[in-house]
């Protein structure tokens, strides 16, 4: 198979340093323009997307498995039935995040040392196959042996988000890095979609419940097989990609850092200390979580609002559950269209570009959250609508702090996902714990009201902070000395920075 960077002539590119910035400037950007077509990145970004979709989709099957499985009566009584207790339930559910978080920060490290590509293909498989023995394991050791294969499941995926970051960082020049980078993580949402809209039917269905582990532990083996032979961790390690788009992506990211090109062969320290001593860095830790906080508040504490508060159960209905994501799905390719237009015309810089979308991403569901608690009981409709368009706009968030750690970083991006996907998801388990110490009585909306006003105020601070000290510069500690050597004598960026 072999994909060509279409759109262009095979001229030659310049690759030497240029002594008038603004010749440097529009000959870097007519090359981009050149080769503005479909290419092999494009390519690997959809294995990507397919990629996360498969892990989403095997991050949330039990979720919706676990309905039927504890009541197959009355979806499908050909299958065993399992008498959990809602705590028991609750513990299953949370147990892949145990995981989850213990193997984000290794991740980057070792996404960095073998290559996004072994990390992220070793994880998803080993999650695909513990995925289609699920049921084996519930009838061989009941809850406690799915518990533990969950907690292995977490472990496995987190490597997903940083060695995801680490393949982007070789493969998305500056220019095309927020739109590949939304067209990959709309993936999350694409798993989840999917995931609800069929569970309902494969529980029904001659399968059973088991068949939903069966399908998505299925598929991920089909996309761990694809990923195998056609998948790379940069684009020197591809075998399809042409001379032309392979100059291309080096030329981009020459702009930004000497050693960014060829990630896996360049074996440099982990600066740790300076990266945690780094402001940009720090808020976007802060960024990352407060967009966690509200966004897993909304997604597992709003339905129970809903159901006590205006009884509407938006649970029992399929559709309804998947809406919100349905709609972060929609909004993220209308966010990345307009960055896009607004990049092509260089109508703002990088870090003003990050900071707008971010704050639409956060404080415009600050101002929702809050119209959601004072929702009338008669008016549960407009609650649905509020809380579809909250969601929506979250999808914001990936052309903001998403892409961030690119920008600072391309030669530690994934440690610095890593870092902020760990502490983010701490954020997103405790936010539902401290939901449960205010709402004591989950029938009075004054104390919902308080849970709401916490997170729209930590998307205030969060957001504000992001705003004030955020950079998308690359940071002095991403190139050794003698990166940082090289990159005085190359020619300026090819996206302001600034």
């Amino acid at each position: 198979m072999r994909i060509i960077c279409c759109g262009g002539n095979s001229g030659k590119m310049d690759m030497k340093n240029n002594s008038d910035p603004k010749k440097g400037d529009e000959a870097a950007a007519e090359t981009e323009g050149t080769y503005s077509g479909l290419g092999v990145r494009h390519f690997q970004a959809f294995l990507l997307f397919c990629g996360l979709t498969v892990a989403y989709a095997s991050r949330v099957n039990l979720s919706v498995a676990v309905v039927a499985m504890t009541d197959a009566a009355s979806v499908n009584p050909n299958y065993p039935e399992y008498d959990w207790s809602e705590k028991t339930k609750s513990l299953l559910l949370s147990s892949f995040f145990w995981g989850y978080v213990i193997t984000q920060v290794p991740a980057g490290q070792l996404a960095r040392k073998f290559g996004g590509k072994v990390t992220l293909l070793t994880g998803l498989s080993i999650c695909s196959v513990l995925n289609i023995l699920t049921p084996l394991f519930a009838d061989l050791g009941g809850w406690q042996l799915v518990c533990a294969l969950r907690v292995v499941e977490g472990l496995c995926q987190g490597f997903v988000f940083p060695s995801v970051h680490t393949i982007l960082s070789g493969w998305a020049v500056p220019r095309e890095r927020a739109t590949l980078g939304t067209y990959v993580y709309v993936g999350n949402q694409f798993g989840t979609i999917v995931m609800m809209a069929t569970s309902g039917v494969l529980a029904a269905s001659a399968g059973g419940w088991p068949s939903i582990f069966y399908v998505s532990g299925g598929i991920g083996c089909v996309w761990a097989v694809a990923y195998y032979f056609w998948g790379a961790s940069s684009p020197a390690q591809c075998k399809q990609i042409s001379q032309e788009e392979l100059k291309l992506i080096e030329l981009g990211l020459a702009e930004e850092s000497s050693a960014a090109a060829d990630q896996p062969k360049v074996h440099l320290s982990t600066p740790w200390l300076a990266i945690f001593s780094s402001p940009a860095f720090l808020v976007l830790i802060v960024a990352h979580s407060a967009h966690n906080w509200g966004f897993w508040t909304l997604l597992t504490e709003i339905p129970s609002y809903m159901k006590n508060i205006l009884g509407k159960d938006i649970k029992s209905n399929a559709l309804l559950s998947a809406l919100p994501y349905f709609c972060m799905f929609c909004m993220s390719f209308v966010f990345s269209t307009i960055s896009d237009q607004l990049n092509k015309r260089n109508c703002i810089s990088t870090v003003t570009s990050r900071k707008l979308f971010n704050s639409i991403g956060l404080w415009i569901p600050m101002v929702t959250l809050i119209g959601l608690a004072y929702v009338d009981t008669d008016e549960s409709t407009t609650a649905v609508v509020l809380l579809c368009f909250t969601v929506g706009m979250n999808g914001s968030t990936y052309l903001g702090y998403q892409m961030n750690h690119i920008d600072l970083s391309p030669n530690f991006a994934g440690v610095l996902m890593g870092i902020t996907n760990c502490v983010a998801n701490i954020m997103s388990i405790i936010a539902p714990l401290l939901v449960g110490f205010i709402v004591t009585d989950e029938h009075d909306a004054t104390q919902w009201r308080v849970v709401f006003f916490i997170a729209a105020a930590i998307y205030l601070v969060g957001n504000g902070l992001f705003v004030i000290f955020g950079k998308a510069n690359i940071q002095p500690w991403n190139d050794p000395p003698a990166s940082k050597e090289a990159r005085r004598n190359s020619s300026p960026q090819v996206e302001s920075q600034n």
